[in-house]
Order: structure tokens, then C-alpha cells, then sequence
């Protein structure tokens, strides 16, 4: 017997996803730079990217994880 797997993972929500995450980076880099502790542009463009990408990492987790709880909720009221 042959189950048909539904496909979680489409080309739209990469897309969405990725937008997401490049929004989510472009805002927090804006809020971090006036947080960076120095006065050498390099170095407050340099630590506010590298601090937004860990961020737009953990942000990017939190929302394959709200995915799969949500896909699972609705299995579950199925």
C-alpha cells in the first residue's frame, strides 16, 4: 500500500519565509546600530550586521517552528 505524502516545504513558503527573515534583518540591523559602542562606521556596520544575522537565525527557527505546531494543531482538529 502506497501513502501519498503531502509536501510541507513549497517554493512559496521558501519564498515567504526568506522575505521574512531579510525583513526581519534589515529592521534589526537599523535598531542595532545606534547600540554599537564605537565611533569607526566599519566597525557599527560590521557589529550590528553580525549580531542581526545570529538574530535573523533564531528568528528564522521560531518560524519553522510555529509552522510545524500549527500544521500539527490542524492535523489534530481533523
Amino acid at each position: 500500500m502506497e501513502q501519498s505524502e503531502k509536501k510541507f516545504v513549497t517554493p512559496a513558503s521558501i519564498l515567504i519565509n526568506a522575505i521574512l527573515v531579510i525583513g526581519f534583518f534589515i529592521y534589526m540591523f537599523g535598531v542595532l546600530k545606534p547600540h554599537v559602542p564605537s565611533t569607526d562606521p566599519k566597525m557599527i556596520n560590521l557589529w550590528a550586521a553580525l549580531t542581526s544575522a545570529c538574530l535573523s537565525g533564531t528568528f528564522w527557527i521560531c518560524i519553522q517552528m510555529f509552522r510545524v505546531v500549527y500544521r500539527a494543531q490542524r492535523a489534530a482538529k481533523k
